[in-house]
């Protein structure tokens, strides 16, 4: 327990750090400006009105995919699960995209992106139960049949959509924060879903050792997975909605903790929010500054770093095995 309170600590530490280097960087050098506390009106505009929204957007997206990529690993009982394995991105996406079409942007945008979200959640879970008892086979195949109809969607969309509105919705399919609206929001909801959550540390290890002996040990299974899986979508949705598709957040971050010995879930899931934030915020600070003044969307730069490390955890988890 000291143990993952140290790491937990550290976490922290290691994200206070990083918030005021990433308000620095960036193709306007203003580290040197805002040490010295002389801030001109153009330092406090890059600051203020541009830097920190997206440095608050990648925390609060990074912990909102690594809590929810750790919640769904659980539910499914599936190392490989992450947030956008249930078809909650690919609605989002579609929703985003028929608001673009529609010539509309800022909140209606996140509007159509979040109504996208939640009308997958609901077509999901409805169709996942079905006649029969509701399990978790039956959502992730049900969730996948319904990733494969949005990607056909949104290649539809992409096809039909004038020409100039196809870069915009390919920079925003690829994960972009730097258009990222009402990021505080999305901070206080990852807070909030993390001090729900954790309190049910205990019957979630209970859980994660199969539905048979959490049942007899009194856990309340069916109302537990219903509360795990709208909690994991409704903060996929949030993410997505905020900063497009970025992947391998959720699916990498609740790994590293794994192999650094963070199994208890009363540890995993606050750490994961953590080092999920700090994880994406590094992404994005790197985007910023990599070919400046020209920006990469971060979404292929988690992939280009999250494909590589996922195949070292992998092949370092079969040397252990």
């Amino acid at each position: 327990m000291k143990r993952h309170g140290r790491l937990l600590l550290a976490l922290l530490l290691l994200l206070a750090l990083a918030i005021p280097l990433a308000l620095a960087s960036g193709s306007q050098g203003v580290g040197e400006r805002l040490l010295s506390g002389t801030l001109d009106p153009l330092t406090s505009r890059i600051l203020f009105d541009l830097r920190l929204p997206r440095v608050i957007a990648a925390v609060a997206v990074g912990g909102l995919l690594a809590l929810a990529g750790a919640l769904l690993q659980l539910l499914l009982r599936n190392p490989l699960a992450d947030p956008y394995i249930l078809g909650i991105s690919g609605g989002a996406s579609s929703g985003a995209l028929l608001a673009i079409l529609a010539g509309v942007s800022g909140l209606w945008q996140a509007g159509g992106a979040f109504f996208g979200a939640l009308c997958s959640i609901l077509l999901v879970f409805t169709l996942s139960h079905g006649q029969g008892s509701w399990n978790t086979t039956r959502l992730l195949l049900t969730g996948v049949v319904l990733a494969a109809g949005w990607g056909a969607l949104i290649s539809l969309l992409l096809t039909l959509a004038p020409q100039g509105a196809v870069h915009g919705m390919l920079f925003w399919l690829m994960g972009d924060l730097s258009h990222a609206r009402a990021p505080w929001a999305a901070l206080a909801a990852v807070v909030l879903a993390t001090l729900l959550i954790t309190p049910l540390g205990r019957p979630l290890n209970l859980l994660a050792r199969g539905e048979t002996q959490a049942t007899l040990l009194g856990v309340e299974v069916g109302p537990l997975r219903t509360l795990i899986y709208f909690l994991a979508s409704l903060l996929t949705a949030m993410a997505v909605t905020l900063g497009g598709s970025i992947g391998f957040i959720g699916l990498v971050t609740p790994h590293l903790l794994r192999l650094a010995g963070v199994h208890d879930h009363r540890w995993l899931l606050p750490c994961s929010a953590l080092l999920g934030a700090l994880l994406l915020l590094a992404a994005d600070t790197l985007a910023r500054v990599a070919i400046a003044p020209q920006q990469l969307p971060v979404g292929v730069l988690t992939a280009l770093l999250g494909v590589p490390l996922f195949l070292y955890l992998l092949a370092r988890g079969g040397e252990r095995g």
